[in-house]
């Protein structure tokens, strides 16, 4: 995959882009859980009080929580607390507190007065154990150890003679309060220093194994008989806490579906383009490939690589950006997000991760190999498919339908078996990873309801750490399906990557030569030799001869004997294995292939016609040809009798590869294409095998006025048809054994005239 990369250079920006917005994504879900946390936290738990920096207290309470407060701790608290009462606001002010803590009537308040996130939770830690241990006192009831301690503690006489209190039983009375009970506020605030500093790292001992969330819960409690003192609406400031969240939640998952939105329309641009460009350039590859390059990777091969094969890429371009780089974002994301949130169980995420690679491996060894037999299993189908739709006819005539049916059965079923075995496999992985994501979630409700028990945790926490969990564990999964499905991209891009990284043949040379117009026309064949790629023996054997401007040479021979090879080797279809073969005075191979072909006026021994209309296919090597010369084509191919008796003439729609006119019309067209092309060399590669002595005398005829000064160049099977030939090129097995023209031939040349009186009696050929 990674020889791809070099093809995503266009796409850098929006690549970029999505992983921009991939990170975004990202940060948005794993936010989610924690807004969740909070709802049944601080939301439904603590009734939307997020922590003990309340934003109000009585001042009675204050002094009191600062009585179990060190020097620096109380001074820290009431730097960021206003005292406030009716004396010191005005009408309006008041009315508002008034309006938002009843209270005010009756006493002062301490009002918060900052916003910065960092005091405040310092204030909230300053102020959670003092809230827990006065909260206690003013509540205490029997079995309530943490208070019962404590206060045995102070009330014990050694304690209160520490520091030389000199406080003694007597004095008690002026710390009874007007019910008779005894302050214990008062009594500790009267303490000499000593006596309550060591009061209080004495109370702080009986907090060092208290959990957390404990502390947390316990001065939540105190807020909230605070806050219920104060006549503060406590289920308006839950609804309003939760209705806030809510929105919160809504607004960020906006943002993640727009994130995510974008991200698939940019993944699905990307790939787009890049099947596009490969699509584009292993056509454009393949197009210049010659006929060696063509017979290596076969046709149906190439279609399979073309077509199949670069939506595998364009399918796993999609998934790789929108997964596999989505996926370590979450994961690492999750992983620091359910740590902080509770690090004795983080051995479960790894539980889950080990566990998903362990399917993932099992998945990865077996079902991997598969995917390479199973791109060269639909090349097979391919090429049987069309060897069959292209040989219809011959296999009717044949009988060999049940042949081919079987045939393309067993080609269909090998496909289908590897198929079923890789989906089979596939299919298997998603419900053994839901089971191990719900056996975790078990898991850690088991383990988590324990630390909640034990107060080590929250209800929240705990939820949160079950969505971070499966965050974690979704983006191993999505990691190890792209694992799993890639190396079948990674096969399709092998192949792909053979096609575009194949050595071409057939080159051009940078410094071409400029064809000569002093000799414009002139073919020379100078010790030319030839063999197929691979092949052992040679195809030619040094053949040389000239054509010339305004004459037609002529070959023929036998079958096999090289004829088509050689016309082949003018266009640079295949280059010559030895020796040399001159266009316009110029070795072709130091020429321009475009400008050589562009000379060319090529008609192959089997008409090929492309889908469109007749007048499409006259003019596809003149495109700008006009209807004057259209039509004169036409009536030198003699296929003018057959388009006039058609309705829309010129406008007859041809469809794919000429199967809607015969093999002579076929032909015809074929040739009426070249002339109209108006080359200096004309090739008939055996073109006239499809017609009838009347019209191939007719044609030849016509062409010879036509053609003028081009060069003509025809391979024939039939005498008749290269009787008038200028010259006469014989071949056997591949040599030269005659050249000259037809009487020349007939006394010298024994072959040729094998050839002519196996199709003409003694008396036509000389009547010739």
């Amino acid at each position: 995959m990674t020889k791809l990369f070099k093809y995503l250079k266009q796409s850098w920006v929006a690549i970029l882009t999505i992983l921009i917005l991939l990170a975004l994504q990202a940060t948005t879900e794993l936010s989610l859980p924690t807004y969740t946390s909070n709802i049944v936290n601080v939301g439904i738990q603590q009734s939307g009080i997020e922590n003990a920096a309340m934003k109000a207290i009585r001042k009675s309470e204050m002094d009191k929580l600062t009585t179990f407060m060190s020097d620096s701790d109380k001074n820290k608290v009431l730097d960021n607390y206003k005292l406030i009462n009716k004396d010191n606001l005005s009408k309006d002010e008041f009315n508002n507190y008034k309006e938002e803590y009843p209270a005010i009537k009756n006493e002062s308040l301490y009002v918060l007065n900052t916003k910065d996130k960092e005091t405040i939770e310092k204030l909230s830690d300053i102020l959670a154990k003092p809230m827990l241990i006065v909260y206690n006192m003013e509540n205490r009831s029997e079995g309530n150890k943490l208070t019962d301690s404590m206060m045995s503690k102070m009330m014990d006489p050694n304690n209160m003679a520490a520091g030389q209190a000199n406080i003694d039983r007597s004095q008690m009375a002026k710390f009874m309060d007007e019910d008779g009970n005894f302050d214990m506020f008062a009594y500790i605030n009267a303490m000499p220093k000593d006596a309550k500093e060591d009061m209080l790292s004495q109370m702080d001992e009986q907090f060092v194994n208290l959990p957390e969330a404990m502390l947390d819960q316990g001065a939540i409690t105190f807020v909230k008989a605070e806050y219920s003192a104060m006549g503060v609406d406590l289920d308006s400031l839950q609804m309003n806490y939760i209705f806030i969240t809510g929105l919160k939640m809504i607004g960020i998952t906006v943002i993640s579906v727009v994130c995510s939105v974008t991200v698939g329309f940019l993944a699905a641009r990307v790939a787009a383009t890049l099947g596009k460009n490969l699509r584009a350039m292993t056509f454009k590859k393949v197009m210049n490939f010659s006929k060696k390059e063509i017979s290596e990777f076969s046709t149906a091969s190439l279609i399979t690589r073309s077509t199949n094969d670069i939506q595998q890429i364009q399918q796993m371009m999609v998934m790789m950006l929108r997964m596999v780089f989505f996926a370590p974002f979450m994961a690492i994301g999750g992983i620091i997000k359910a740590l902080s949130t509770n690090l004795s169980m983080s051995w479960i995420i790894a539980l889950g991760v080990v566990c998903v690679f362990g399917i993932v491996l099992v998945m990865f060894t077996v079902v991997m190999p598969k995917f390479k037999i199973l791109q060269n299993l639909v090349d097979r189908l391919n090429l049987v498919t069309r060897e069959i739709l292209t040989g219809l006819g011959v296999i009717r005539a044949f009988s060999n339908e049940k042949f081919e049916e079987d045939r393309f059965d067993a080609a269909n079923k090998d496909l289908t078996k590897v198929n079923m075995f890789v989906n089979r496999m596939m299919s298997c992985m998603m419900p053994a990873m839901m089971l191990i994501m719900n056996l975790i979630s078990i898991l850690i409700v088991w383990v988590g309801a324990k630390n909640i028990d034990l107060g080590n945790m929250q209800v929240g926490d705990m939820m949160a750490f079950i969505q971070y969990t499966m965050q974690i564990v979704m983006s191993f999964l999505m990691i190890s399906m792209i694992s799993v499905m890639m190396p079948r991209a990674a096969v399709s891009a092998n192949r792909i990557d053979e096609v575009l990284t194949t050595d071409i043949s057939i080159k051009e040379i940078e410094k071409v030569e400029e064809f000569d117009d002093n000799k414009k026309g002139l073919v020379e064949f100078k010790n030319v030799s030839f063999k197929y790629p691979d092949a052992d023996e040679k195809i030619l054997h040094d053949i040389s001869f000239t054509a010339k401007p305004g004459e037609t040479t002529a070959f023929i021979g036998s079958t096999g004997s090289g004829k088509s090879t050689l016309i082949n080797l003018i266009p640079r279809f295949y280059d010559v294995t030895e020796g040399e073969i001159k266009v316009d005075g110029v070795n072709i191979k130091n020429a321009s292939i475009h400008k050589l072909r562009e000379k060319i006026g090529y008609v192959p021994q089997k008409g090929v016609l492309f889908s469109g209309t007749i007048e499409s296919n006259i003019k596809y090597g003149n495109k700008t040809a006009s209807e004057e010369l259209v039509e004169t084509a036409s009536r030198v191919a003699q296929a003018t009798e057959f388009i006039d008796s058609k309705p829309d003439k010129y406008e007859t729609p041809i469809a794919q590869g000429g199967s809607n006119v015969s093999g002579g019309q076929k032909q015809r067209l074929s040739i009426a294409r070249a002339i109209a092309k108006e080359p200096e060399i004309y090739i008939f590669d055996d073109s006239f095998s499809a017609l009838d002595f009347k019209t191939d005398a007719k044609l030849r005829k016509a062409l010879k006025e036509e053609t003028g000064d081009a060069t003509v160049l025809i391979v024939a099977q039939r005498i008749s048809t290269i009787l008038h030939a200028e010259q006469i090129v014989v071949l056997d097995e591949g040599k030269v054994v005659g050249i000259g023209n037809h009487k020349q031939l007939l006394k010298n040349c024994e072959v040729y005239k094998e050839i002519a009186l196996s199709q003409l009696s003694k008396e036509e050929l000389e009547n010739e």
